[in-house]
């Protein structure tokens, strides 16, 4: 079984990045699963790529799962991003430390 911390080495993008980073047309927080960043709102269901290392946060250019697709990414495991918080975290350890 993959820990979250494995997953989280896996990011192709910064982890400050892949914190801040929301669902543009619901601003929900995103989960990296299958190689791309995926809203973790049920209603819009909207896959985000990443080319080259930089996600392509457009809507028009997302792909909207089917209810089912969008299910089985949320069960897999992934990091989902956890907003401006853990950002100011990690800097406020980082300046202790």
């Amino acid at each position: 079984m993959t820990s979250e911390k494995d997953t989280m080495a896996d990011l192709p993008i910064d982890q400050d990045l892949f914190d801040l980073l929301v669902c543009p047309e619901s601003r929900a927080p995103l989960k990296f699963v299958d190689g791309r960043l995926v809203s973790t709102d049920a209603k819009t269901r909207r896959a985000y790529r990443i080319d080259e290392g930089i996600p392509v946060m457009l809507i028009d250019e997302s792909q909207q799962l089917d209810a089912d697709a969008w299910q089985a990414l949320m069960d897999a495991d992934g990091p989902v991003g956890a907003g401006v918080e853990a950002v100011r975290a990690r800097d406020d350890a980082q300046a202790a430390g």
